[in-house]
């Protein structure tokens, strides 16, 4: 790609698009969500369970204040869930969670892949002070390098 593809516009038929989310499999629900909602501060917007193929779906991301409340009704909160921009889906396969062996490549070891979620916070000091408060362990702590 080159510089004058970065500034073209979006292509067309595309203009209505959205980032709506990220898919990351987890081994226990329990110990992820308590990270994503106490500790990074996003809100579980939608659950949905597949008993018959034994796996949840959870989405979550951050709203702010001027956003449209979460709605109540199953029907009305997929809608909302499926139109909000840049959520993150966590995928738990039950039972995986009491299997000790079990684990997924995160992509930190070869063979390389994924690398991070980005999150931007007003200040990355205060934040990983905070995270380090709850105990929260760095694979590669960003106050080093800046």
């Amino acid at each position: 790609m080159t510089i004058k593809e970065l500034d073209k516009p979006k292509a067309e038929g595309t203009e209505e698009f959205i980032m709506n989310q990220t898919m990351m499999r987890i081994k226990d629900a329990d110990i992820s969500l308590d990270f994503y909602v106490n500790v990074l501060g996003m809100t579980l917007i939608k659950k949905l369970d597949f008993p018959s193929m034994e796996f949840t779906l959870f989405f979550l991301g951050y709203l702010r204040e001027e956003d449209k409340p979460v709605p109540d009704g199953p029907q009305e909160r997929a809608e909302y869930a499926f139109s909000q921009k840049a959520m993150i889906e966590l995928t738990h396969n039950w039972g995986t969670e009491k299997d000790g062996s079990f684990s997924y490549h995160d992509g930190n070891s070869d063979p390389r892949g994924f690398g991070h979620i980005g999150i931007t916070v007003p200040d990355v000091y205060a934040a990983c002070n905070r995270f380090e408060e709850l105990g929260v362990e760095f694979v590669k702590n960003q106050m080093m390098e800046i």
